[in-house]
């Protein structure tokens, strides 16, 4: 058995070295670990029961709108993305190539799915009784990345979904556009408890190949924004380039309307950032793969009665996701701390004491606080608790975000704040070389997205002064 001190705790402050302190925890928790191929990674056990809690979620709540799941190849031959030359170039870096032996055909490994969806739906779709079509695929992509590779946040390969949908009218494709970005607020506020801004992206931030970007951005402690999820109105750009038609209501053969729409195990790094500290990981009860922990405090004379109340316990709490640890030959200080490394919410200990008084003791893992709890109102007692911890995650990230989003109509100020590490809604023209401009002078900072609910009055544009389109929000970012 390794040594204990070598298996626990997060040697890195989060305020010293925020990478480091990131990149300890998804892999000391047990999230997730480096792969012997540059740029990929594997998701352990605890970290892919995350992502499965996200798609239960999910996609439990986009089959109430009729989307239904299938799956497509993952290889795309290169003809395809030559269809649509504005989407083919935007992917042209990031694609990796399969060469066939014999032929010498190309295919690319799915980048996204657009193209390889969009040529069987060319063949499915024939009339406006086949409309609307919606699908979605659970699947890997891979993206060649040339910047430097982060677990969760940026690797060469990483899981998904992507919807895709066809419609009969601009009207209705744009209503749903929006309509699943809004099931993604869902995911990041009600079960990762991360808030997020909503918006469209600027024309020079839009997805290629797209008529609207909609877009959900986060921000996290380091003072960068994280885009947790898109949504994209394709218009009618891919359908013209694979030939999909279909034949009105009024017998003419017309061109239908498309969205896509995506999130991915990005989502999981932005939760670990947004809510772990230098104990280790954090966890929103609702997604932890495990939500209560036993820990059992006993003697060689007292074990048999201590565990045979702590299964008591544990089967009292059979509706969550509780585990037992019984293990001999580590102390009960050390599993405490093993398990918040890991980011159990919320721990139940038991010890001779307790048994004499009818009581549990319940220690939260997002705040350093205990309770003592009757054994006849555990129950209600760790429903309340588990409600408390995801509620306050989210209410202290909210805080976090409303802090850290300023206001700024000078140039001076607008520097100033980037520099601050904050997310700043200035006043834009939507020029894309003043995008440019701004992006080399602030080293590195983007437009972030356009939020909803302009206001009437807008002013002039940060940068150069011309009338404003539209409050951009800008920032740094992943």
């Amino acid at each position: 058995m390794p040594k204990q001190e070598e298996k626990l705790g997060v040697k890195v402050k989060k305020s010293d070295d925020f990478s480091e302190w990131y990149n300890e925890v998804v892999i000391k928790a047990e999230l997730a670990e480096h792969s012997p191929i540059k740029g990929f990674m594997v998701i352990k056990p605890r970290g892919y029961s995350i992502w499965e809690k996200i798609q239960a979620y999910l996609d439990k709540n986009i089959k109430k709108l009729g989307v239904r799941n299938a799956y497509f190849p993952l290889l795309i031959p290169e003809k395809f993305f030559k269809k649509e030359a504005e989407h083919a170039k935007g992917f042209a870096p990031e694609l990796a190539w399969v060469v066939e032996k014999e032929e010498g055909e190309r295919y690319a490994i799915r980048p996204t799915s657009e193209t390889i969806m969009y040529d069987s739906y060319s063949k499915w779709i024939r009339s406006w009784r086949d409309l609307p079509l919606r699908v979605n695929q659970w699947c890997n992509v891979l993206r060649w990345e040339v910047k430097q590779t982060k677990l969760f946040l940026r690797t060469r390969e990483f899981l998904w979904q992507e919807g895709h949908c066809v419609y009969e009218t601009e009207e209705e494709c744009e209503k749903e556009a929006r309509l699943y970005l809004n099931e993604y607020k869902k995911v990041c506020e009600e079960l990762l408890a991360i808030p997020v801004i909503e918006g469209e992206k600027t024309d020079k931030e839009r997805f290629a190949g797209a008529k609207r970007t909609y877009t959900l951005e986060a921000l996290m402690p380091d003072g960068k924004a994280l885009q947790m999820g898109t949504s994209h109105n394709l218009g009618q750009n891919f359908a013209k380039a694979f030939n999909i038609r279909f034949l009105g209501r009024d017998e003419h053969i017309k061109i239908p309307w498309q969205n896509s729409w995506g999130v991915s195990t990005r989502m999981i790094g932005a939760m670990v950032m947004t809510h772990s500290d230098d104990k280790g990981l954090v966890l929103p009860p609702k997604v932890a793969p495990t939500q209560i922990i036993i820990v059992p405090i006993y003697s060689n004379e007292n074990k048999e009665k201590i565990l045979k109340k702590a299964e008591e316990i544990k089967s009292k709490l059979k509706n969550y996701e509780v585990e037992l640890d019984d293990r001999d030959g580590y102390s009960p200080g050390w599993k405490f701390n093993e398990w918040e490394l890991k980011g159990v919410p919320l721990r139940i200990e038991i010890g001779p004491k307790d048994i004499e008084k009818r009581q549990v003791v319940l220690a939260r893992r997002d705040a350093n606080e205990k309770e003592a709890v009757p054994v006849s109102q555990v129950d209600k007692k760790v429903k309340e608790a588990l409600e408390h911890i995801q509620n306050n995650l989210f209410e202290k990230a909210k805080k976090f975000l409303k802090e850290n989003l300023v206001f700024a109509e000078s140039w001076k100020d607008f520097v100033k704040h980037l520099k601050d590490r904050k997310l700043v809604n200035a006043p834009f023209c939507g020029g894309v070389e003043c995008e440019d401009y701004i992006k080399d002078k602030t080293n590195g900072a983007t437009s972030r997205l356009i939020p909803f609910g302009q206001p009437k009055t807008l002013g002039k544009c940060v940068h150069c002064g011309k009338e404003a389109k539209f409050m951009v929000i800008f920032g740094k970012a992943y």
